[in-house]
């Protein structure tokens, strides 16, 4: 006997609500609305790596700074491993952390989502955000916290000035953003910066000061150094997704990429962060303990910047009828910073040991922690706070 053929989409069935068929959906069921998932539920769908990411995350830390203390010759190790101004052992973990994020960008989406007036409006806010607001907020809170301390002062006046081009997409994946836009805001970010963090650095540390009867002429930054940093950290992951997911589509077909080869390569970005981690770490974890009470200190303008930036944002745009995932991409791109970049011209301006490059190693040491909790928040106010519909589709591409 021929066994019969299920129906390869579920279809209602009107006979009744105990029926067994896999492809029937009892009657009584067809109005009802989705069910909506918790922050609990969502977090239990998490794999190891994802849902104790806060306790391997601590542990990375706590391992490097005593690696960075104990062991002698490791910050020596690390100068010798140098790319012009980038640290070779740092843009590996970088690159690392990137890539698989880099490859689930839908790339043949984004013409048409450019093509959406509204993106350009939420492009214009995150440049808004990014390239006003942002560096003013944080030259405002280095300065009313670290009077006293020049040298952490322009440590954390630079880590407010590099906007996020890396970490932001894990943060933006983790939080259910939308990784298409995410990836647009990263590369005018990045593009941005090139152009920009230079003339800033020397407007905000040098020139602003000067305006209140404080001068400071130390700072020189080159563009090529900027240039390089960004190139190596965003433009080799992103030419790497780019190629991985045109090519493994034209021979695997889509949905082996997306449900087979992004699956397999997904952990890759946790461990590439955790790896950065400790890596940061170890080569400042010396420095750090001998100036615990300034780490401290130092931390403080910054963990009061991230949860600025991130709650104006993400409450401003929400009012506004912002849908949850663009909301959430916005404000952890306005909140995060590229303390790779940071750290990278602080070393190549003022030296490995100076005391600006340890105010921008101090920026992961509290943006890793505060930003990771804040992903926490989002997800549970995705299921505790009403939200716009979200129709997204193939061919959608409205974020209002």
């Amino acid at each position: 006997m021929t066994p019969t053929r299920e129906p390869s989409i579920r279809q209602p069935c009107y006979i009744t609500n105990d029926c067994k068929h896999s492809y029937c959906v009892p009657y009584t069921q067809l109005d009802r609305a989705p069910e909506v998932q918790t922050a609990s539920s969502l977090i239990r769908q998490l794999g190891i790596l994802d849902r104790f990411l806060v306790l391997w995350i601590l542990i990375a830390m706590v391992v490097g700074v005593v690696i960075g203390y104990f062991v002698p010759g490791v910050q020596q190790s690390f100068e010798t491993v140098q790319f012009g101004s980038v640290s070779v052992p740092i843009a590996v973990g970088l690159l690392v952390m990137m890539y698989p994020v880099l490859c689930k960008v839908q790339y043949e989406r984004l013409p048409k989502i450019l093509s959406d007036k509204a993106v350009w409006y939420q492009i214009l806010i995150s440049i808004g955000l990014n390239w006003i607001v942002g560096p003013i907020i944080m030259t405002a809170l280095a300065w009313g916290t670290l009077p006293d301390l020049p040298g952490f002062r322009n440590g954390v006046v630079m880590v407010g000035l590099a906007r996020c081009i890396a970490m932001v997409m894990i943060w933006n994946d983790l939080a259910g953003g939308d990784a298409d836009y995410c990836a647009i805001l990263v590369a005018i970010n990045a593009i941005l910066q090139i152009a920009l963090f230079s003339p800033y650095a020397i407007l905000f540390i040098t020139i602003v000061p000067s305006w209140f009867g404080y001068s400071d002429d130390s700072m020189h930054v080159e563009i090529w150094p900027v240039a390089q940093s960004v190139l190596i950290y965003l433009g080799i992951p992103l030419l790497a997704g780019v190629i991985t997911r045109f090519s493994l589509c034209a021979w695997k077909g889509k949905h082996w990429y997306e449900h087979v080869f992004l699956a397999r390569v997904g952990s890759l970005a946790l461990l590439g962060l955790l790896y950065t981690i400790l890596v940061m770490f170890a080569n400042q974890g010396h420095n750090i303990i001998e100036h615990i009470g300034s780490v401290a200190r130092v931390a403080v303008p910054l963990v009061v910047y991230f949860n600025l930036m991130f709650f104006i944002t993400f409450f401003a745009l929400k009012a506004f009828g912002v849908k949850y995932a663009f909301v959430v991409t916005q404000a952890f791109t306005a909140a995060s910073n590229n303390f790779e970049l940071a750290i990278a011209v602080a070393i190549g301006t003022y030296g490995i040991a100076s005391e600006e490059a340890l105010a921008a190693t101090i920026g992961p040491l509290t943006e890793v922690p505060v930003l990771l909790l804040l992903v926490y928040v989002a997800i549970y106010s995705r299921s505790k706070l009403s939200w716009k519909e979200d129709t997204k589709s193939e061919t959608s591409t409205s974020v209002c």
